[in-house]
């Protein structure tokens, strides 16, 4: 029994590159639609174990999907299903923020732990569940950091008097991570949201970017609206050149257009969701947790 990649058309590509970086098949996952939304999936079977890639940007369109395929290889024999989902929606809503609000996190997390044995996600979007596992209960769980692979985007043209921006508190860890890894000094804002669309923020010490390229860096780009104001901030402190790079991006290209519009004059994301930005391959990263993941023990005898 060996391990295999098992990827939908629309990750098709990047299940690929992973399946190449483990030095395993890749077997598309077939998909029809019947004329009132319906799925049928239908998959070849795998008796070892199944790494479904799927990607989960555009969530409500994949879920069910991901589950069907779940369930398909299970009866086809598999021992071991891992779910290798590089942006794992809903986790903004971890509690109620006002009466009537299903906590989302929580029941799609268990949706995931009912299908899978095993999650490997990249830099999920959490904020006061701090432990993955505690989202899908009762499976193995790993979240992956793309600080190397964003290091590794950036060390081929980045300049030694660079300054690196976190727009806010939770962006912290991964511009630390980067700055220490290429040797640039870094800022971090703060920030209060106020809307998708509208927040305040401030940056302590953004003087230190007067005549210096500043470089923002964070785990999500969604509407771009914290970005842009950094960008106003960076841009009035004398900021020479701007930048932002980020692990997912979700932004559509009216959003993108504004971010360029607005001054950031490059930017870039690791490949874990498709686009326009998407410039940094993370099955490398993908590759290396897999072959430590508990669960995924003929992944180790591929290796």
């Amino acid at each position: 029994m060996i391990a295999m990649v098992h990827g939908f058309d629309d990750s098709s590509a990047a299940a690929h590159r992973l399946a190449r970086e483990l030095g395993v098949g890749c077997r598309p996952i077939a998909l029809h639609r019947f004329p009132d939304g319906e799925s049928l999936v239908r998959v070849q079977p795998s008796s070892g174990t199944a790494i479904v890639y799927r990607t989960l940007d555009h969530p409500n369109e994949k879920l069910v999907d991901l589950f069907l395929a779940a369930s398909a290889l299970r009866d086809g024999g598999a021992r071991t299903i891992i779910l290798v989902a590089p942006y794992l929606a809903y986790m903004r809503q971890d509690i109620a923020f006002a009466p009537g609000e299903a906590v989302s996190q929580k029941v799609i997390g268990r949706l995931i732990a009912a299908h899978f044995d095993g999650l490997i996600t990249v830099d999920p979007h959490l904020h006061r569940t701090r432990d993955l596992c505690n989202v899908v209960p009762g499976i193995d769980a790993l979240a992956v950091s793309a600080a190397d692979t964003i290091a590794t985007m950036l060390r081929a043209d980045v300049t030694p008097d660079t300054v690196l921006i976190g727009p806010d508190s939770e962006s912290r860890l991964w511009v630390a991570s980067v700055a220490a890894s290429l040797g640039l000094e870094m800022l971090v804002g703060e920030k209060r949201r106020l809307g998708d669309r509208e927040v305040e923020l401030a940056i302590p010490d953004i003087a230190r970017v007067r005549g210096r390229p500043a470089i923002l860096v964070d785990d999500l780009i969604s509407s771009g609206a914290t970005l842009l104001r950094c960008a106003g901030l960076l841009r009035a402190a004398g900021a020479v050149r701007i930048e932002a790079v980020a692990t997912h991006c979700l932004a559509g290209l009216h959003d993108l257009a504004a971010l360029t519009h607005g001054g950031i004059a490059r930017i870039r994301s690791t490949d874990t969701v498709a686009g326009p930005t998407a410039c940094g391959p993370i099955a490398p990263a993908l590759a290396q947790a897999l072959r430590q993941f508990p669960a995924a023990h003929d992944v180790r005898t591929c290796a």
